[in-house]
């Protein structure tokens, strides 16, 4: 049976860190009887929740797909009062979900958002391996040996960078378009593999996660996922 905390998590009303702040402030109670520890275990099934005397029901599961453009945080709020996705929504209950992992403000691309927090760390864990396939337009004629190296990878401040896979789109007079795969992914991964080669990045796009593609999805805008689609990420 999972823990007070992770069972408020699971029921989709907060996270796991804020229900273990709730459950030490003495604001919830299991079967009418307030619990501190937040490693109570709790029978979903059964058991009743409350936080401040509210009763706890299962929120609705919310899965939603973003075209992030470029330029926009991903953060609710930021310190430096910079844009960031969330001013994308023009529904104030999307502004209350999480993103499922983030894109640095000059990445484009597919962003996924859901109160489903079991949901998000099937695909954010190293452990499972998603995939997520980008574009990416870089200054300089691509070549064999340049995906090689890619895949390779190179040591970068303790971390081990390379990619799954990669491949070449087109090339122009001067610069290329490749496509890369990576089944797990560090702070600005493609990037400053990139720039280990001396390569600098003009464009980034993250086109799919796993078998979810960006298709025709405006810049800036978004959809709710389908039910075939959850699943498709290997929804728990």
């Amino acid at each position: 049976m999972p823990g007070l905390a992770r069972a408020l998590s699971k029921l989709g009303r907060c996270s796991r860190s804020r229900a273990v702040v709730l459950v030490r402030e003495g604001r919830v109670k299991l079967n009418g009887r307030v619990r501190r520890d937040p490693e109570t275990p709790v029978d979903l099934e059964c058991d009743e929740i409350a936080i401040d005397d509210a009763p706890v029901a299962a929120a609705e599961r919310v899965y939603v797909m973003l075209n992030k453009p470029r330029g926009l945080v991903t953060t609710a709020a930021d310190e430096l009062g910079r844009d960031t996705v969330y001013s994308c929504f023009d529904d104030p209950a999307m502004k209350r979900l999480p993103a499922v992992g983030r894109l640095d403000k000059a990445s484009e691309g597919i962003l996924l958002f859901t109160n489903d927090n079991a949901w998000a760390n099937a695909i954010t864990d190293p452990a499972t391996h998603v995939d997520k396939t980008y574009h990416v337009h870089v200054a300089a004629l691509a070549d064999d040996a340049l995906i090689a190296r890619l895949v390779e990878g190179v040591s970068d401040e303790g971390a081990r960078l390379n990619v799954k896979r990669a491949s070449i789109l087109r090339r122009g007079e001067k610069n290329s378009w490749l496509e890369i795969v990576l089944d797990e992914g560090r702070n600005r991964h493609i990037r400053r593999l990139l720039a280990a080669f001396d390569v600098e990045v003009l464009r980034l796009v993250r086109i799919a996660i796993g078998p979810l593609r960006l298709g025709d999805l405006r810049k800036g805008s978004w959809r709710r996922l389908t039910d075939a689609e959850v699943r498709a990420l290997h929804a728990p």
